[in-house]
């Protein structure tokens, strides 16, 4: 794990300025959250069928497209005609829900399937943000 060094004072004493100890990071969002810029997309989480794994109704999902499946990602596909967030088993083709309450969707030939990207950052706002649209992508 790296860590990222932050310096932070917890004691307050006289009327020093508030903002005395702070320091501006040389740190970028963008540069930490997206690794392939042209080739990322932002969605929103709807459900509750990802909470195992960190993903709550509402989060924000940077999906990557560059980014290789592998068996156990946590992707974003097109399942007949919906946007799906799921943990795909490559192995025995499947969609998994990361809630004991789903069951496994089985992906059939007969079936329109494509994988849009692989979930590589997931965000939770505290607050709501006017930004965000009133569509969420279903888990």
């Amino acid at each position: 794990m790296k860590v990222i060094s932050i310096s932070a004072s917890a004691g307050i004493t006289g009327f020093e300025s508030p903002a005395a100890d702070y320091k501006q990071l040389p740190l970028s969002l963008d540069e930490l959250l997206i690794e392939h810029p042209s080739a990322t997309f932002i969605g929103q989480a709807n459900g509750g069928s990802m909470q195992n794994v960190g993903i709550y109704d509402g989060d924000i999902l940077i999906v990557d497209r560059h980014v290789k499946v592998q068996n156990q990602d946590v992707i974003v596909a097109n399942y007949n005609g919906n946007f799906v967030c799921k943990i795909i088993d490559t192995k025995r083709r499947l969609l998994l829900s990361a809630n004991e309450e789903n069951q496994p969707v089985a992906i059939h030939e007969y079936d329109q399937f494509s994988v849009e990207g692989v979930v590589i950052r997931s965000i939770r706002c505290h607050r709501p943000n006017p930004l965000l649209t009133n569509t969420p992508m279903r888990k």
